[in-house]
């Protein structure tokens, strides 16, 4: 399966602070934001992925991330020049995609919880069209809703709808077979000129083809859209690594862990930033407690 992530959006609603730099490439407490998208797809097993920027911030997200080597990924980069909408992106991508599965992820949504990485993986392994995944949230309006029925089937999905007919929103993850160009191209502008993420997963639907995975209590979802909402993870984030003293979205311990790149690679990689980084000394304690637990199994 390969994996896009979409982090072309103007960020309108972070104006001034977005105005001279990608909102995905803000902070979100210690890390730039595209880190947890990324973490997200890497938890899942996905090496080969493609990120879709806008022109201006092309060569940011290139210095910051590079080819993926660095993290023992593949990734390319294509530029979205006008805002079509989500499902956009497997038009830009079609060429990347080709004939295999893909996962999706919005560049501004961050998934924590125990098991994420087992569920993702197991929609993959027995996804049969598409799998999304629903959350209870307070204000459904502002999403993709989806009704379900007594026996917990999908009936619906609305966009935004005015009278909700349920609580439960369909999040920023969508994992897609090999038909989602194909369906994509079929697809109409709204009245808002885009192509609907949504309308995309109703052709699943009326195939019968829809699966949602529900994120239950222990999981937390974030759009980070608005100057409350980084604020919000930034505390969460915050709070989660002071508490266990582990980091969140460190791509550097993800590929370590998953046997992606090396010990010894990752020193050289990081000895350029020195000593006085809290981000990069959490990384060499890694590398150290990894080398005594191999020390160990020997």
């Amino acid at each position: 399966m390969k994996g896009i992530i979409l982090a072309a959006g103007a960020g309108t609603r972070l104006y001034p602070a977005s105005l001279p730099i990608s909102k995905i490439l803000l902070p979100i407490y210690d890390k730039p934001m595209i880190y947890y998208p990324l973490s997200t797809l890497m938890l899942a097993g996905i090496k080969d992925i493609l990120i879709i920027t806008n022109e201006d911030d092309f060569d940011n997200f290139k210095k910051l991330l590079g080819d993926g080597s660095k993290f023992g990924i593949n990734i390319q980069y294509k530029i979205q020049y006008v805002q079509k909408g989500i499902a956009d992106a497997f038009l830009i991508g079609e060429d990347f995609i080709g004939n295999e599965d893909v996962a999706l992820i919005l560049g501004d949504n961050i998934f924590h919880g125990l098991g994420f990485s087992t569920l993702m993986k197991n929609a993959i392994e027995h996804n049969i069209g598409a799998t999304v995944f629903g959350y209870k949230v307070k204000d459904p309006e502002r999403f993709g809703v989806v009704e379900f029925d007594r026996n917990k089937k999908v009936v619906s999905i609305e966009e935004k709808p005015i009278m909700p007919k349920s609580r439960y929103a369909v999040t920023g993850l969508y994992f897609y077979d090999k038909n989602v160009c194909k369906f994509a191209k079929e697809l109409l502008p709204s009245a808002r000129g885009e192509l609907e993420i949504t309308d995309l997963n109703k052709i699943y639907l009326e195939n019968s083809m829809l699966n949602v995975e529900i994120l239950g209590r222990g999981f937390t979802w974030l759009d980070t859209g608005t100057h409350d909402s980084m604020l919000q993870a930034s505390n969460f984030i915050q709070g989660m690594e002071l508490n266990k003293g582990e980091k969140i979205a460190c791509l550097e311990e993800i590929a370590l862990n998953h046997k992606l790149i090396s010990d010894k690679d990752l020193e050289l990689q990081i000895l350029k930033y020195g000593k006085k980084n809290n981000y990069y000394n959490y990384v060499s304690e890694i590398i150290q407690e990894y080398q005594m637990e191999q020390g160990v199994l020997v």
